[in-house]
């Protein structure tokens, strides 16, 4: 029986190492992280599970790393890529050094998209393929004021275009036999974030990655690991959008707008 090539970037810990091993018993892998070290040990324990692994130590989070993965999925032989790479950078937008807007933005974003253009070409010819992008929960959050959520501007920019691409792809991708998933977990217990996971009520990575695995057989295009009533809670959320659309799109003003109103105070 023939095994699928899986690519896995943030492979080093956490929910990117949980996938690997749930994999392990039918995949091949090319792992991506920036800590060559950690990759190094999980190969080691993936080749002992029977797996054939390669590494490929890069930051997706700068040009050169995110342009060596691109050209490794060029190759044309991954037929599962699972980007997980990621980075929080909780800080209130006035604190974020400029040059960080970019990386940040990048490795939670930009990344992904990147990379899924560049495996679909090979996913498309060969009649096959899976593309799962982990994003978070935090990336419906920006209407929350909720103390205790980290502050996010760039993080929830990024993740909340993680979720809007995926949805859009899966539509564009309806008539192939490729599959997307973007994947949207609470609190998990991992490394991230200088382990902002750290709490009791945290979900693991295991969790995560196994439940990902398992909305895909369930052909799920958004998964939320920890949401019981999903289709009821993304059926409300289809019917805000529609709601929106439909009713903002008129050639004229809203009402509110027709009449005269005082001028701001100083």
């Amino acid at each position: 029986m023939s095994r699928t090539l899986a690519l896995i970037t943030g492979a080093s810990s956490g929910i990117g190492a949980a996938y690997a091993r749930l994999l392990a018993a039918d995949c091949d892998f090319v792992l991506v992280a920036r800590r060559a070290d950690r990759l190094s040990a999980l190969a080691d324990e993936l080749r002992a599970a029977g797996a054939a692994v390669e590494v490929l130590p890069a930051d997706l989070g700068n040009h050169d790393g995110l342009t060596a993965v691109t050209k490794r999925l060029a190759a044309g032989d991954v037929r599962l890529l699972i980007s997980n790479a990621g980075d929080g950078g909780y800080a209130p937008l006035a604190e974020v050094a400029p040059e960080e807007i970019d990386r940040l933005l990048t490795l939670n974003g930009v990344a992904s998209i990147q990379l899924a253009r560049a495996a679909l070409p090979g996913m498309l010819t060969a009649g096959e393929g899976t593309i799962v992008t982990v994003a978070s929960l935090l990336a419906f959050s920006a209407g929350q004021s909720n103390p205790h959520m980290p502050p996010r501007t760039i993080y929830n920019a990024a993740k909340a275009a993680t979720v809007a691409f995926t949805r859009t792809l899966a539509h564009e991708l309806a008539d192939t036999p490729i599959r997307t998933q973007v994947v949207c977990p609470g609190i998990v217990a991992t490394e991230f974030a200088g382990g902002y996971g750290n709490i009791p009520s945290a979900m693991t990575a295991e969790g995560v990655a196994g439940a990902s695995l398992a909305g895909l057989r369930l052909g799920e295009t958004i998964c939320v690991p920890g949401l019981e009533d999903q289709t009821a809670a993304l059926e409300a959320f289809l019917a805000a959008e529609a709601a929106l659309l439909a009713g903002g799109n008129r050639p004229t003003p809203a009402a509110r707008y027709s009449h005269p109103h005082p001028q701001p105070t100083r």
